[in-house]
């Protein structure tokens, strides 16, 4: 028995079960709704199955627990949209300064023609470095 008891033990291995079986299916939903965006699908379905768990108690007693967790993956998706849509501010151009790199051109057609050479995890892992 574990700390919590066998009931709590209980629950968490259904849990447990449930997302190994409904992740792959969650992801690909997600997937989609995020246009492709492989990390923000899995934050997505991470954060789904989180509220999934915080409230397992009424998502397993749903008549479809799998129809359950996916209005919760919509309802978080659309959240996000919503809360990184009202950050967003346009502008009628792209400041100068957010296209030079330090006033060479050349430089800047250097750096973009050796960022193209690299795997893009290289090239992410240079961008989010510097």
């Amino acid at each position: 028995m574990g700390a919590f008891g066998g009931r709590h033990d209980d629950r968490l291995a259904e849990f447990q079960e449930f997302a190994s079986t409904a992740g792959p299916w969650l992801f690909r939903t997600a997937l989609l709704l995020t246009g492709g965006d492989w990390y923000q699908a899995e934050d997505l379905v991470q954060t789904a199955l989180a509220r999934a768990f915080a409230s397992w108690g009424r998502v397993r007693r749903a008549d479809s627990r799998d129809a359950y967790v996916r209005t919760v993956l919509v309802r978080v998706h659309l959240s996000q949209r919503r809360l990184r849509r009202s950050t967003e501010r346009p502008v009628e151009a792209v400041p100068d300064s957010a296209l030079d790199v330090h006033g060479d051109p050349a430089l800047r057609v250097a750096l973009l023609a050796a960022l193209a050479q690299l795997s893009p995890k290289d090239r992410a892992v240079l961008v989010l470095r510097y």
